[in-house]
């Protein structure tokens, strides 16, 4: 396994994280407990450290399985989850407060089991809370314990002039980046340059269509999955016509070299962005062990001149 510190931390992570949205076990199809907890096994094993969470996956559901997952490794994982998304009366909204942040936090480490939080990321600005009154209750809670480090999800060129005062302060800033979506490759380079912090990419393997799993026939998502829906765009329409071209150069690299084609999707961001943590979404061990084919070799500068141009 590959390893990096996070910037402005003492946390030594893997550059693959597991992804808990799909812990939340909603949204993505049929989801079974056992392999979830098989699954934060595995990636144990693997030498995987880093879990990406949040309260609002699953209501909770994705901390409470991840606690269940980890037992006694608690203190082997680092653990990051996320705060800011409220649900209620039908409606989902931001919420920065403080008031709420406090909230927020306590629940966390209730489903979670523990007394602290190793990376407490806002996930999305709520537009309105002052960013130093933010960073001024999170300060407050690293000086009781109860987090250690905090980071920073969904930022953008909008978004930016707020936080350079703060270069400096961020363990890392989460975004969507993949072979499938690199809309937002600027604004993660952009964070990582201007706050000096590290980016990591959600989405890294394209809600799975980057794996090699899915063609134009076989996609047949159903009302429990997300992915049926035409916002995931990944799966529809013209999007998916260049989706699958994608596939097919990384299918022509994975065969040469002997990888999985998720793992050579993965290896992509990895050698694009240098200091970079890659986040994907985790159902079951195989996904997992297929995904860590992704460390400890590099793609050349033909097979990444393939994929950009491919993917642009």
């Amino acid at each position: 396994m590959d390893y990096l510190v996070l910037e402005n931390t003492t946390l030594k992570v893997s550059r693959l994280c597991m992804g808990g949205c799909p812990m939340g076990g909603y949204g993505w199809g049929s989801v079974r407990e056992d392999e979830l907890l098989a699954a934060i096994h595995a990636a144990l094993d693997v030498g995987v450290n880093f879990f990406d969470t949040a309260d609002t996956y699953g209501l909770g559901q994705s901390e409470r399985t991840l606690a269940k997952g980890l037992g006694t490794h608690r203190k082997a994982a680092v653990i990051e989850t996320k705060f800011g998304v409220r649900a209620g009366n039908g409606q989902t909204f931001y919420d920065n407060s403080p008031e709420y942040i406090r909230k927020a936090l306590e629940g966390s480490l209730r489903r979670l089991n523990t007394d602290y939080v190793d990376v407490y990321t806002i996930h999305y600005r709520d537009g309105k809370t002052p960013i130093e009154d933010v960073l001024g209750e999170l300060d407050k809670l690293k000086e009781a314990g109860k987090i250690r480090f905090f980071g920073l999800s969904n930022i953008h060129a909008n978004g930016m002039n707020e936080l350079r005062p703060y270069a400096g302060r961020f363990a890392c800033c989460q975004d969507e980046l993949s072979l499938a979506c690199r809309k937002n490759e600027q604004d993660l380079l952009a964070a990582q340059d201007i706050l000096k912090t590290t980016p990591m990419t959600w989405g890294s393997l394209g809600q799975g269509i980057l794996t090699g799993k899915y063609t134009k026939e076989n996609i047949d998502f159903g009302a429990d999955d997300r992915r049926s829906r035409d916002i995931y765009i990944n799966f529809h329409g013209e999007k998916l016509d260049r989706n699958m071209q994608t596939v097919e150069v990384l299918r022509k690299i994975a065969t040469e070299r002997g990888k999985s084609i998720s793992a050579c999707a993965i290896r992509w961001i990895l050698d694009s962005m240098p200091g970079s943590v890659v986040i994907a979404g985790i159902k079951r061990p195989a996904q997992i062990i297929s995904n860590a084919e992704a460390v400890g070799w590099t793609l050349n500068s033909d097979e990444l001149r393939e994929l950009n141009e491919v993917s642009k």
